[in-house]
C-alpha cells in the first residue's frame, strides 16, 4: 500500500473551520491496519514493526538518570571481555554517583573517564568501545569536549573513542545503547553526559544537580530500558554493525565463559519476565546502508491498535504521520483517550521555532476534535515552586500490552533522518501474560504519580474509580506544588506554519544524497580508510 503521492491535510479530518497549512506527506509503505482479531503479540513483525524479535530472561525500565546511572556502574563490574557504548552524547568528566560522598565499590573512580579507565586496568582482557554522534567543532568546545585524540592518548590500547558521521547531510547519530559482554544490555533515551543526572524526586534546588563546571542545571526526566538473554546479544550485533559502518572497523563478537554467573543487578526487580522483545531501528539509506524505518511503522501500528488509554511521555510531539495516526483514533467515537507528557517548552529558541510550532500544529487538530479535553490531553511536570521538568523521555504505552522505549523522539527526524534504536513489547490478553500486564499499568501510574507527586497506590486506585486517565488527572493535579500543567495549544501564524510545512529544520526523509564535507573532517578519517583497505585485500580487521 503506498500514498498516491498527493498532499495530505494533517487537520483534513477535523470540523470545518479549523484553518491550518496543508502538510505533504513523502511516499512511504503505510503500516498494514490490524484487525479486530489480531492480538497485541502480533505487532511485532521483523521486517516490518521491528529488526529483530529475540527472547529476554528478564526486562526493566530503570526511570530517571539517578537509578540508571548507578545500575550502569555496577553492571559494568561484571564486564570481561567487551563493552559497547554508543551514543548521541558522551562526557567522561560526569560522576555517576554524585549522591554518594564515598565511590562504591571501593577504591573505583566515580567519573566516568576515570571509571572505564580502572576497569580496564583490572581487566586484562577487556576492551571498552566508545561511539558517539560528531558534533560541530563549535559546539563540541562549547560543551566543554575533550578531543577524541587526546582521550585515546590518554586512555590506552583497550579503550577506545570514536565518532560517528556517516549519515547523510543534517542527519545525526542518535542511538542511545549499552552492552557488556552481549550479557546485558540498556537501550533507552538517558545519555551517559552532562545535565542528565537527576531523582525522582526532581527537587527544586538540588545541589548535586550540577555539570562537570559550578552551574546547576533544571531538573531533568529520563528513562531507558534493560535486557538481558538474546535481546542483550542481538543489540550487541547492532551496536557492533554500528561501530563498523562509523569507522570501518569489525569487532568480534565476545566469548561465552563457562563459569559465567548471574549479571542481573541486584535488587532490580524485572518489568517482565520472559519477554519477546522487538528490536526497532531508524537507518537512513547512506554509505552502504539500507534504509529502516521500523520504528515509525511500530508507532503507528501500536496507536491503531489501542482500545483504551495511549499514554505518551516525549521530549516532542512533532512528528506529522504520528500525529495523523492519533487524529484518526480521536475521530472514533469510542476510541482511545490520548495522554502526552510534554516539557513546556523546548530547549533553545531554534528547537521551539520548529518542534513548539509543529506540536502546536498537531494540537489544534487535536483539540477541534475533543473541545471538552475528556479523550486528549497534554501536560507538562512542574516542580513545587513551578521551575519546569525537562521531559527527555520516548515513551508509549498503550493499555496494559504494548511497551515501546528507546532514543527516538516524537518528530520527523527520528523516523527516517536520524540513527534510532527502540525496544517493544507487545503481550496478550491470555492468563499467561496477566503479571506482566499488572507490572505495565503500575509503571504507567507510577510514572503519574511521580509528575503529580503523590504515591502510587492513590494514582493507580484513582485510575480505577474514574476509568480514565485524563479524569484521575484532573482530579488529582493541584494548583500549585509539584503537579502537572495543561499544555495549551498556540494558534500558528502564517510563517510559523510555512515553517512546518517545509519541514526544513525537522524532515521526514534525507533531502540531500551526500555527506557533509565538514562531518568527513575529523581525526579518524585515515584509520577507517585503511581499515576498509584492509578488508578489500582480506586482511583482518582486528
Amino acid at each position: 500500500m503506498m500514498h498516491d503521492g498527493s498532499a495530505l491535510n494533517l487537520v483534513e479530518m477535523t470540523p470545518d473551520g479549523l484553518t491550518s497549512g496543508v502538510i505533504p506527506l513523502q511516499d512511504t509503505p503505510p503500516p498494514p491496519a490490524p484487525s479486530d482479531s489480531d492480538q497485541a503479540g502480533s505487532l511485532l513483525r521483523p521486517g516490518d514493526t521491528c529488526w529483530r524479535v529475540e527472547r529476554a530472561d528478564r526486562m526493566a525500565v530503570i526511570v530517571d538518570a539517578q537509578d540508571y546511572f548507578r545500575t550502569l556502574k555496577h553492571a559494568l563490574l561484571n564486564a570481561r571481555h567487551q563493552v559497547l557504548l554508543i551514543a548521541w552524547d558522551f562526557d567522561t568528566r560526569i560522576r555517576l554517583e554524585p549522591d554518594k560522598d564515598q565511590p562504591t565499590p571501593k577504591g573505583a573512580p566515580d567519573k566516568l573517564g576515570r571509571y572505564l579507565a580502572w576497569l580496564i586496568r583490572g581487566r586484562p582482557d577487556l576492551q571498552v568501545h566508545v561511539l558517539k554522534w560528531r558534533f560541530s567543532g563549535l559546539w563540541g568546545l562549547m560543551r566543554g569536549m575533550t578531543p577524541l585524540w587526546i582521550l585515546n592518548l590518554m586512555s590506552g590500547r583497550r579503550l577506545h573513542y570514536r565518532v560517528a558521521s556517516d549519515h547523510p547531510l543534517g542527519a545525526c547519530h542518535h542511538q542511545k545503547i549499552v552492552v557488556i559482554d552481549d550479557r546485558i544490555a540498556f537501550c533507552g533515551g538517558i545519555d551517559i553526559t552532562a545535565e542528565r543526572w537527576d531523582t525522582r524526586g526532581h527537587l527544586d534546588d538540588d545541589p548535586r544537580r550540577r555539570g562537570p563546571g559550578p552551574k546547576l542545571y533544571e531538573p531533568y526526566h529520563d528513562m531507558t530500558a534493560i535486557v538481558d538473554g538474546d535481546a542483550a546479544k542481538s543489540l550487541g550485533d547492532l551496536a557492533r554493525l554500528r561501530w563498523f559502518h562509523a569507522t570501518g572497523e569489525k569487532l568480534p563478537v565476545p566469548p561465552r565463559d563457562a563459569d559465567e554467573k548471574d549479571v542481573w543487578p541486584e535488587k532490580l526487580q524485572s518489568l517482565f519476565d520472559c519477554p519477546m522483545v522487538g528490536i526497532a531501528r531508524t537507518q537512513p539509506a547512506f554509505s552502504g546502508q539500507e534504509e529502516a524505518v521500523e520504528i515509525e511503522r511500530l508507532w503507528i501500528a501500536a496507536i491503531r491498535a489501542a482500545k483504551r488509554h495511549i499514554y505518551i511521555e516525549a521530549q516532542y510531539f512533532a512528528c506529522r504521520r504520528i500525529g495523523k495516526a492519533l487524529v484518526e483514533r480521536l475521530e472514533e467515537p469510542d476510541g482511545p483517550e490520548i495522554v502526552v507528557i510534554n516539557p513546556t517548552v523546548a530547549n533553545g529558541w531554534l528547537e521551539e521555532a520548529a518542534m513548539g510550532r509543529a506540536r502546536d500544529h498537531i494540537m489544534n487538530a487535536l483539540c477541534a476534535l475533543d473541545p471538552d479535553g475528556k479523550r486528549f490531553a497534554c501536560y507538562a511536570p512542574v516542580t513545587p515552586k513551578g521551575i519546569r521538568i525537562y521531559v527527555h523521555a520516548k515513551l508509549l504505552i498503550v493499555d496494559d500490552q504494548i511497551l515501546r522505549i528507546g532514543s527516538s523522539n516524537m518528530n520527523n527526524r527520528s523516523m527516517g533522518v536520524d540513527t534510532e534504536c527502540d525496544l517493544a513489547v507487545a503481550l496478550g490478553r491470555d492468563s499467561a501474560d496477566e503479571e506482566g500486564r499488572v507490572r505495565l499499568r503500575a509503571l504507567r501510574d507510577g510514572l503519574i504519580a511521580e509528575h503529580l507527586g503523590i504515591s502510587l497506590p492513590l494514582a493507580a486506585r484513582t485510575i480505577d474509580e474514574k476509568g480514565s486517565l485524563i479524569a484521575a488527572i484532573e482530579a488529582l493535579r493541584q494548583p500549585k506544588g509539584k503537579t502537572l500543567i495543561p499544555v495549551n495549544c498556540q494558534e500558528v501564524n502564517a510563517a510559523e506554519t510555512y515553517l512546518v510545512e517545509q519541514a526544513l529544520l525537522d524532515p521526514e526523509r534525507p533531502r540531500f544524497p551526500f555527506q557533509s564535507f565538514f562531518h568527513r573532517l575529523d581525526w579518524g578519517w585515515a584509520r577507517r580508510r585503511r581499515a576498509r583497505r584492509m578488508k578489500r585485500d582480506g586482511h583482518s580487521l582486528r
